[in-house]
C-alpha cells in the first residue's frame, strides 16, 4: 500500500512579515487575494509559501519549482506548468479546469477538492500524489497518473475516465 503525501512545511514569518504582491521567487511568504492572471514567469520558485483565494488564470509558469506550497481557493485554470517540479504542494478547493502538467514532476502532492476539467497530466512523474474529490472530466493523460492515491469514491465515479485511458471500450 503507497504512503500518503508529506504535508508542506509552513512559511517561516516573522511578526509584522508583508504580504506577498509580486510572484518572484516567493520564500517564506504569504499572498492574499492577488491578482497574477496571465502574468508571464517561467521558472519561478516558490518554497514555505502560501496562496489563499489567488488569481493566476492563463499564467504560464512552464519549468517552475514550487516547494512546501499550498493553494487554497485560487484560481489556476488555464496555467502553464509545464516540465515543473512540485515537492511537498497542496492544492484545496482550487479552480484547476484546463491546467497543463504535461512533464511535470509530482512529489508529495495533494489535490482536495479541485475541479481539474480537461487539465493535462501527459507525461507527469508522480510519488505519493492524491486526489481527493476531484473532478476529473475529461482529463488528458490519465494513464500518467498511475500510482496516485483515491478514495473508492472517486474511483468509482471517475470509472469510465480509467477505463478510456487503459482502452476498455464499456458496452451496455
Amino acid at each position: 500500500m503507497s504512503k500518503p503525501p508529506r504535508s508542506p512545511y509552513p512559511p517561516d514569518l516573522g511578526p509584522g512579515t508583508p504580504g506577498a504582491l509580486d510572484l518572484v521567487d516567493l520564500t517564506d511568504a504569504v499572498a492574499t487575494d492577488v491578482d497574477w492572471a496571465n502574468v508571464h514567469a517561467r521558472g519561478v520558485s516558490a518554497q514555505r509559501a502560501g496562496l489563499r483565494r489567488c488569481r493566476l488564470t492563463g499564467a504560464e509558469l512552464a519549468e517552475a519549482r514550487f516547494v512546501d506550497v499550498t493553494f487554497e481557493e485560487c484560481r489556476l485554470d488555464l496555467v502553464g506548468l509545464r516540465h515543473s517540479r512540485l515537492e511537498r504542494v497542496v492544492f484545496r478547493d482550487c479552480r484547476m479546469s484546463e491546467c497543463d502538467l504535461y512533464g511535470a514532476t509530482l512529489k508529495d502532492v495533494l489535490f482536495e477538492r479541485c475541479e481539474l476539467r480537461e487539465a493535462t497530466f501527459s507525461g507527469c512523474t508522480l510519488e505519493r500524489v492524491e486526489l481527493r474529490g476531484c473532478d476529473l472530466d475529461g482529463v488528458r493523460g490519465a494513464e500518467a497518473l498511475r500510482g496516485a492515491r483515491l478514495t473508492w469514491n472517486d474511483v468509482m465515479e471517475n470509472a469510465g475516465l480509467f477505463a478510456a485511458a487503459l482502452g476498455i471500450e464499456v458496452v451496455e
